[in-house]
């Protein structure tokens, strides 16, 4: 009787291939990365949620009438920004007279509230006023003016420097 003698080569653990650790790297990285998308998302603050938002929309229903106050008033209003100057200057008429209660500028930038411009301008008796500001921002506004007693308002977008003045008129459908 013969026997037969197979020989084996030693096989080497797993660990020692490269395979396995190549089909790890796909499920290892999703790990990793989205671990770091989890504490990014939990430690940095969304400036856009509003918390209570009932409160919100009821406050938009309140801006509604300020914006038809605005059109009874037939209001208008221009801004302007002057490089060389630093200077906003701007206008505001009812019903194309000259305006010359105190009135609130609100700058709003697109992103980053804490670069929010509030401003307190007084028209002077042609309506006309004028501001000192520092370098305005490249960026998309959302502006605001309003009297001080916030009876009434007027908005809009400026896109600056695109735009190098802006109009704002109340909407006389209303």
């Amino acid at each position: 009787m013969s026997k037969t003698v197979k020989l084996q080569a030693p096989v080497a653990p797993w660990y020692k291939h490269r395979w396995p650790w190549l089909l790890m790297i796909g499920p290892g990285l999703s790990v990793v990365v989205g671990s770091f998308m989890g504490y990014i998302a939990f430690t940095q603050p969304d400036a856009l949620v509003v918390g209570d938002y009932y409160k919100q929309g009821k406050a938009i229903n309140q801006d509604l009438r300020r914006d038809t106050v605005a059109s009874n008033l037939a209001m208008d209003t221009s801004l302007a920004y002057d490089v060389a100057q630093s200077r906003i200057t701007g206008s505001v008429h009812s019903f194309g007279k000259a305006y010359q209660q105190p009135l609130l500028l609100h700058l709003a930038h697109a992103t980053l509230p804490e670069k929010d411009i509030r401003l307190m301008v007084q028209p002077d008796a042609d309506g006309n006023f004028s501001v000192s500001l520092p370098m305005l921002e490249r960026s998309r506004w959302q502006v605001l003016v309003e009297d001080g007693k916030r009876e009434w308002r007027l908005s809009g977008i400026w896109t600056w420097p695109a735009q190098r003045d802006i109009s704002l008129r109340a909407d006389s459908e209303l």
